[in-house]
């Protein structure tokens, strides 16, 4: 079971995980919330319903990552050029739906880092990790942005670049990211076909 997830009765599935596993997903998880930011600040309203309708930005990010992990809705990503329509048609569809999103991602990192805080206070040399049917949902939207962050940064565009990636020089600056970016296609791979009935 090393590095791999297996499916548990009832649903759910579980992973072993060393201590330096728990360490690097735990750090890549702590850095993907830091590059989605804070949740809303103490000025925004308790009025749910006003919580709901709150407007979001309209322009797409400037950083690369996070116009992968948020992308526009209106267009296609081989053909970037859009017209006003198409533009207009985006920002109206990010105002209303990118805060939610960020909640979403920023709460799926959160179950990541808890469940990997409860398993690391159980002691010392790495443990099983057991995550419910939900939990196991949160770790998957968790690693599929994690493997989209490793993935923008390394300028992974289809196919062909992941087998550029195999094939760097050990000294390449580039390569615990690659590293990494493969480990955690093996662990989402792995989750995925645990969930499937």
């Amino acid at each position: 079971m090393p590095g791999t997830f297996e499916p548990l009765p009832g649903g759910g599935a579980a992973v072993a995980l060393d201590d330096v596993e728990i360490s690097i997903i735990r750090s890549l998880a702590v850095q993907l919330l830091e590059l989605i930011g804070p949740g809303p600040g103490e000025d925004v309203p308790a009025d749910p319903l006003a919580e709901l309708f709150a407007e979001g930005p309209s322009e797409p990010p400037s950083d690369p990552v996070l116009r992968r992990l948020f992308p526009d809705a209106y267009s296609d990503p081989e053909q970037p050029a859009q017209d006003e329509e198409q533009q207009a048609h985006s920002a109206e569809f990010r105002r209303y739906t990118e805060n939610d999103l960020r909640a979403g991602k920023r709460e799926n990192a959160l179950a990541v880092i808890r469940s990997l805080d409860e398993l690391a206070s159980g002691g010392g040399g790495g443990a099983v990790l057991e995550l419910t049917p939900e939990q196991s949902q949160q770790w998957l939207g968790a690693l599929n942005d994690l493997r989209l962050a490793i993935g923008s940064r390394l300028e992974i565009v289809d196919e062909d670049d992941t087998d550029l990636l195999y094939r760097l020089p050990d000294e390449d600056p580039r390569k615990p990211m690659v590293m990494a970016y493969l480990w955690l296609g093996g662990l989402q791979e792995t989750l995925v076909s645990t969930l499937m009935p």
